[in-house]
């Protein structure tokens, strides 16, 4: 494996930190809290780590998809440990396995949540907690590939953005792979502001909608009240539920829309298919909660919400849905396996790979009854190969047994299996809360230290597509990392060795 490189990445990631972390200083010194102490602890350290790794360039630039992923997930793991440091050395959250997952659940757009009462913290470690979600919403390394000049061309940049991009496949809008993550960025970040500016128009304070606007962005689901969005007048609900479905859908309809391709984005068929499901999920659960609310308009408010939040794995509430009729909780349960669009910001399997597994189970009833025919399996019109399928199908799989080794793992907390079930689905699947006693209403808190790693496994691998994180666990990644290390160590000693470069 490349050290150097992957030393490089880290060293930028971590440097980039203390950038980040700059942003909750400058709030805290805004609103006169001493907490801006405990935050430069942690982000002047990072600054000159940052500094100092800028000075020294990898010897070889080129890496492969291995090192990219390997990159991706130690990147997410440094990221969480350290942001998780000021919150646990200010004593806002006083344990740091509390902290941990809050930053982690914040990283990866989540939204579960270990506090009580929220507006306990300070200005500052709100505003962290919300700016985490932007962070994470698009990808840590999508953003250092849109800034930093990285070496080893597009293919080792390719293998970096397909490591951390979430959904089935990746490709470049422009033919530069570096122009294309400035464009995903450029329509983030320009979507997150008109949503800001909507937000002060409909009556919020700036604090509220710039947290509540960088959290929709990320389809994160941290709120600055314990009341999530409830509290909020029913125009800015309508302007969150609006932007969290815009914040689902994959970013490459918004580039075709942008750039006269008209066509090419009405043509994706993962577009369509989330824009049913939205539509059809308000409909059933307006229709199934009509009776236990205020009227017909409230009872639509509500589950738009709801639907949006939950399909595009916001998070955020006005309502305990927990405490819905059963079909409109089956509902939402089924929308938190589904998710959001690839490409977007959102979490889950994704539509696209229910979409491709549908597509395949047709092909695959159509070659009983017709033996001899050969037909291939078209997506947007176009065809998809077998390497795609394979891929979807091992997804579907892998996050299955790691479902269902995690439930069983919490099954040992003596809880109702609807918590332990929701609760891990809601945090693979980056959605925040779930239902039963971690419904809208409650959070993650009474679980034991050993459930919440498993949780924190849980939004990481949810996140990173499982891949990345799974590799930090392979033995043979390891045992590259040793070897490569003593193939220096023995040629430095003049040893005749057969070593790999790589």
């Amino acid at each position: 494996m490349n050290h150097s490189v992957i030393r490089f990445i880290l060293g930028y990631v971590i440097g980039f930190m203390g950038i980040f972390l700059m942003l909750p200083i400058i709030v805290a010194v805004i609103y006169h809290e001493s907490v801006w102490i405990d935050y430069a602890v942690v982000a002047v350290p990072c600054l000159i780590i940052g500094i100092i790794n800028s000075y020294l360039k990898p010897k070889h630039s080129s890496f492969y998809l291995k090192e990219g992923f390997f990159c991706t997930g130690a990147s997410w793991v440094a990221l969480s440990a350290i942001g998780a440091l000021p919150l646990y050395i200010s004593n806002e959250i006083p344990r740091y396995i509390d902290a941990l997952f809050e930053t982690v659940s914040g990283f990866t757009t989540t939204g579960a949540s270990i506090l009580d009462n929220v507006e306990l913290l300070s200005h500052a470690s709100l505003f962290w907690r919300s700016f985490t979600h932007l962070v994470g919403g698009m990808g840590v390394l999508v953003f250092l590939l849109t800034v930093i000049p990285l070496a080893g061309g597009d293919g080792s940049q390719f293998n970096l953005m397909k490591a951390e991009s979430p959904g089935p496949s990746v490709g470049k809008l422009v033919p530069k792979l570096k122009n294309t993550a400035q464009m995903l960025y450029l329509i983030y970040l320009g979507l997150c502001a008109l949503e800001i500016i909507l937000l002060l128009i409909a009556g919020m304070t700036p604090f509220e909608a710039i947290n509540t606007g960088i959290a929709t962005a990320g389809t994160g689901g941290f709120g600055i009240y314990s009341t999530s969005c409830a509290g909020f007048n029913v125009a800015c609900q309508w302007i969150i539920s609006i932007f969290m479905f815009i914040f689902g859908v994959n970013f490459n309809f918004y580039y075709y829309m942008l750039f006269h391709h008209a066509r090419d984005a009405f043509r994706m068929e993962e577009v369509r298919m989330y824009s049913f499901l939205t539509a059809l999920s308000i409909g059933i659960i307006t229709f199934n909660t009509y009776n236990s609310s205020r009227g017909l308009f409230d009872a639509l408010t509500k589950a738009a919400f709801q639907v949006t939040s939950i399909q595009s794995s916001t998070g955020f509430s006005t309502a305990d849905f927990a405490v819905w009729p059963q079909t409109s909780r089956c509902v939402l349960v089924l929308l938190m396996f589904i998710g959001a669009c690839a490409g977007s910001t959102g979490g889950g399997i994704k539509v696209s790979r229910f979409v491709l597994m549908g597509k395949a189970v047709h092909k695959e009833l159509i070659s009983y009854i017709h033996p001899r025919s050969v037909r291939k399996t078209l997506m947007d019109g176009k065809p998809v190969n077998h390497e795609t399928i394979r891929s979807n199908n091992v997804f579907f799989g892998t996050f299955m047994l790691i479902f269902f080794i995690s439930v069983f793992i919490l099954s040992f907390e003596n809880l109702d299996f609807s918590t332990i079930f929701t609760a891990v689905i809601a945090t693979m699947s980056n959605i925040g809360p779930g239902l039963s006693m971690v419904g809208p209403a409650s959070n993650f808190a009474f679980f034991s230290d050993l459930s919440k790693a498993v949780l924190i496994f849980d939004m990481l691998a949810g996140r990173l597509e499982l891949f990345p994180i799974l590799m930090l666990f392979h033995p043979n990644i390891w045992t590259d990392l040793f070897t490569t290390r003593k193939c220096k160590e023995l040629k430095n000693a003049g040893k005749v060795l057969k070593c790999n470069p790589q």
